[in-house]
């Protein structure tokens, strides 16, 4: 690690995401540990997505034990084998389903974040029906012969097109969503760009009548709270056409639908995820994967939980052989083991190594004083169950961050502080108290 020169902006985006409790967009290779087994479970679902199959996965673990980094990680490598990718946190706001459009809500917001290699942060899908058409272009150049000012080249292109996107005229609202292609083409070509962001529009699900939709765009039907996951899989099927690997879909904090106080709401909801999972395991969709994030009480609680939901819980739940340490990564659900001594370890050198080489001395904690610091982490009170990586890497960071801007302290001298040592069993017993009501993760 000593050797890896880490560009600064890289390591100062890292070392102040991770201590204020947030996985850095940037970076993650260089602190990356552990997690062998689950990142490779998922790889082998982005080859099956890539072949044209489809894949849902749910990633369970405590808050702070590595669900978003997993996601974050698994999302930087997707990108840069070509795929689409589009995240959304769940809120009291955006649902599965809802009867305030809570679920077009969560559509607008995955929407609002498809993103691809070249544009990360989201907003890419102008730029992908751009580049769509550009190489529609390109190919009807290539097979005609034409050049792009030949009058005939538009017809050229036209037929192209609709060879492209007759497939996804099969899919339910596939008709409609072919010709607001063919709209967005023609808009395009002719630079008219107020018709180009009403089908933009249409797209991120904003029209709220199909009178206004079909004065503006001569289309009979608008994205609902019932229907959007129709386009999801419609996006998929297109993203392909365009030249893509396929789209992965992240949905993080399930929590808020555990949270739902009726019932029958919570029921909707798990409805709508029934039908995603159905629908990945059936071949009813392709090159799509959906990855959920939820903690293991949001999932296992049968009296409000996924769990709750009988057709949920009789496909989710483990079979009589896995156990902790042993666990079926091929099953729908990946449980998140915690961190070994041995891994948080590793962690903390590959952390210390940024830190030096961001302010630029000499790293002076040893081995040796790194295994102090876990230990002292590892035997706090509760910490078997409650530590978290979060957790000791915000307190290392910030032990880090000490020691650098006072050269006389040593790391045996904060460890041994009282002052250290009440604030962290506080923390523990704190989490222990409000552990049903603090479900919140960044």
């Amino acid at each position: 690690m000593d050797n890896i020169k880490i560009p600064r902006r890289i390591a100062q985006t890292v070392l102040n995401s991770l201590k204020g409790g947030v996985v850095p967009r940037i970076g993650l290779p260089y602190i990356a540990v552990g997690r062998k087994n689950e990142i490779e479970a998922l790889l082998h679902d982005v080859e099956i997505i890539s072949e044209g199959g489809a894949s849902f996965r749910f990633i369970v673990g405590r808050y702070g034990s590595g669900k978003s980094f997993l996601i974050q990680m698994i999302r930087n490598y997707v990108m840069d084998k070509g795929f689409i990718v589009a995240d959304a946190d769940l809120s009291p706001e955006r649902r599965l389903q809802g009867t305030r459009g809570q679920g077009l809500a969560t559509y607008r917001e995955l929407i609002s974040n498809l993103s691809t290699k070249t544009k990360p942060e989201g907003g890419a899908l102008t730029l992908v029906l751009d580049k769509w058409i550009s190489g529609v272009q390109s190919q009807a150049a290539v097979e005609t012969g034409l050049d792009f000012d030949n009058p005939q080249f538009k017809a050229a292109v036209d037929r192209k097109i609709q060879e492209t996107i007759s497939s996804l005229s099969e899919l339910v609202h596939g008709f409609e969503f072919a010709r607001l292609l063919t709209t967005y083409y023609h808009a395009y070509i002719d630079g008219d760009d107020i018709q180009k962001a009403k089908v933009l529009r249409w797209f991120r699900g904003e029209y709220s009548t199909k009178k206004e939709a079909k004065e503006e765009l001569g289309v009979n039907i608008i994205i609902t709270d019932d229907d959007w996951y129709e386009y999801v899989k419609l996006f998929a099927a297109f993203f392909r056409q365009a030249g893509y690997t396929g789209m992965i879909v992240f949905i993080d904090e399930l929590v808020n639908i555990y949270k739902i106080p009726n019932s029958i709401t919570r029921q909707y909801n798990y409805e709508k995820m029934l039908t995603m999972y159905n629908d990945t395991l059936q071949g009813k969709a392709r090159h799509l994967g959906i990855i959920m994030g939820a903690t293991p009480q949001t999932v296992e609680d049968k009296r409000r939980g996924v769990f709750s939901y009988e057709a949920l819980r009789s496909r989710l739940s483990e079979g009589k052989f896995s156990r902790p340490g042993t666990r079926d990564l091929l099953a729908p659900i990946i449980r998140l083991e915690a961190l070994t001594a041995e891994e948080t370890l590793v962690l903390c050198e590959k952390l210390a190594a940024m830190h030096s080489g961001l302010y630029n001395y000499d790293n002076r904690l040893t081995t040796s004083d790194l295994e102090v610091f876990i230990r002292t982490e590892f035997s706090r009170i509760g910490a078997d169950q409650n530590i978290t990586p979060r957790e000791i890497i915000r307190d290392f960071i910030e032990l880090s961050d000490l020691l650098y801007q006072n050269p006389g302290l040593r790391l045996q001298d904060l460890l041994s502080s009282d002052d250290f040592h009440f604030a962290q069993s506080d923390a523990v017993s704190d989490k222990v108290e409000n552990e049903d009501f603090a479900e919140f993760e960044v």
